[in-house]
């Protein structure tokens, strides 16, 4: 298994990790398999979405704050009921076909590590299986 260390720097936000992502393919040399990422906090996910247009990952954020609001009928006392709520919206993992080094996204498709309880240092599990 490999590590991915992610900073982020606010409380919500997508941020785009697909040429990290890459890279590590890269750098391990995989070929042709699938890749696991595997979010192991409770309030952060990973999905894929659109990465052309950088209104659509603040779309995403600002709207989700009107779908589930920061403060709400929560009894979690730590403060943070949203940020679990929208963590298990998304999910904590994406599983992506790797062919020929490369990994395969569609023409308009990034991966994005989704914060909802930051700014924290964040990890991100990936793992190969070829």
């Amino acid at each position: 298994m490999e590590l991915l260390e992610i900073q982020t720097s606010t409380r919500e936000e997508l941020i785009d990790i697909t040429a990290r992502v890459q890279s590590l393919i890269s750098e391990r040399n995989w070929q042709d398999g699938m890749l696991l990422l595997f979010c192991p906090h409770t309030t952060g996910a990973v999905t894929v979405n659109e990465g052309a247009d950088p209104d659509v990952a603040r779309d995403i954020t600002v709207n989700l704050r009107h779908l589930v609001p920061h403060k709400g009928d929560y009894r979690h006392m730590e403060g943070n009921s949203d940020a679990h709520i929208k963590a298990s919206m998304f999910g904590p993992d994406q599983m992506l076909i790797v062919e020929n080094g490369r990994v395969q996204l569609g023409t308009w498709q990034s991966i994005y590590f989704c914060e909802f309880d930051g700014a924290r240092n964040r990890k991100l599990w990936a793992k190969f299986i070829g």
